[in-house]
């Protein structure tokens, strides 16, 4: 299946995509540390079937030196030994966040307590903004039938500069 609409080759949508990655940009140079963005970027991207954002992901994540073991683990992460409680938080609110038509309540008070109890306000602030920006990547990338396999590590910050 090739691509439905070209979002980087459009005038309106490149502009558009230019902003948007610039508020990525915002989101990475925060506190949250990278690869707890990654983690939660990429099981985002699993949930909402994102072959485009898996694809940058994992990629990105490989090269600020997350391992292998971990990359596949993300999807069953209750079930690893490998996240901290910190990672765990943040993976259950992605999760949560990202699943809100599955779960009336949204985001559990359990699972924002865990949150509070590990991150401080400003990583609170930017894990939030990041579930939201990564959701709406996906729901860009899957409308238009973004496919994944094409990305290189980087290539969203040289987009932006």
């Amino acid at each position: 299946m090739d691509a439905r609409f070209d979002l980087f080759d459009n005038e309106f949508a490149a502009k558009f995509t230019k902003r948007f990655a610039g508020a990525g940009l915002l989101i990475s140079q925060s506190a949250l540390p990278k690869s707890t963005q990654e983690l939660v970027s990429l099981r985002a991207s699993q949930i909402n079937g994102c072959g485009w954002c898996i694809d940058v992901h994992t990629k990105e994540a490989t090269a600020a030196g997350e391992t292998a073991t971990r990359l596949h683990l993300v999807a069953a992460w209750r079930e690893s030994t490998v996240f901290t409680e910190a990672e765990q938080a943040a993976l259950a609110l992605a999760e949560e966040g990202t699943r809100l038509a599955d779960a009336h309540q949204g985001v559990s008070d359990e699972t924002w307590a865990q949150v509070r109890k590990h991150y401080d306000d400003d990583q609170v602030a930017a894990l939030v903004c990041l579930v939201a920006l990564i959701n709406a990547a996906n729901r860009l990338a899957v409308i238009v039938h973004q496919r994944g396999g094409s990305y290189e590590a980087g290539m969203f910050a040289a987009a932006v500069h």
